[in-house]
């Protein structure tokens, strides 16, 4: 396991503070299955994830994984990326705002190489937020993923 991408890095304190943050004790398999997810620039499944860290720590259970992943999630440090066409769930270590690309053969999901844009709904659909808001929704936030096929896969 490689140290954390420079864009993000995180500190074992930090780490510790958001988990604790969500009522979530800090552990060194959730800090393996962090320190994992940081290195990648892919999307693991949870199984993906479980084989990589298994080899820093053998004594590693499946369920132990789906767990700090969880925790992952609930605490702003990770995203579950469903798949629509039913493929597993993959996960996120970058917790920015990014974009992503997915594969609808192999699943591969990958980060979109394209800026954030903060005001992407207001730019598609300049009424779209105020009328959400008059319908009692408040919006804080949109995803972009744009799904397709490689060539070569």
């Amino acid at each position: 396991m490689d140290g954390l991408p420079e864009h993000e890095s995180t500190t074992e304190t930090d780490l510790r503070g958001a988990l604790e943050r969500t009522g979530r004790r800090y552990t060194r398999q959730r800090a393996g299955v962090f320190a994992y997810l940081r290195s990648v620039d892919s999307h693991p499944t949870a199984e993906q994830v479980f084989a990589a860290v298994r080899l820093h720590i053998p004594n590693l259970s499946l369920a132990t994984v789906y767990n700090a992943l969880e925790a992952l999630v609930a605490a702003r440090l990770a995203a579950r990326l469903a798949d629509d066409l039913g493929g597993p769930v993959r996960y996120d270590g970058r917790s920015s705002p990014h974009y992503h690309l997915r594969c609808e053969r192999t699943g591969v999901v990958r980060d979109l190489p394209l800026s954030y844009a903060p005001d992407l709904i207001d730019r598609l659909a300049p009424d779209l937020v105020a009328e959400l808001r008059r319908l009692g929704f408040e919006v804080r936030g949109h995803r972009l993923e744009i799904v397709g096929h490689f060539r070569d896969e």
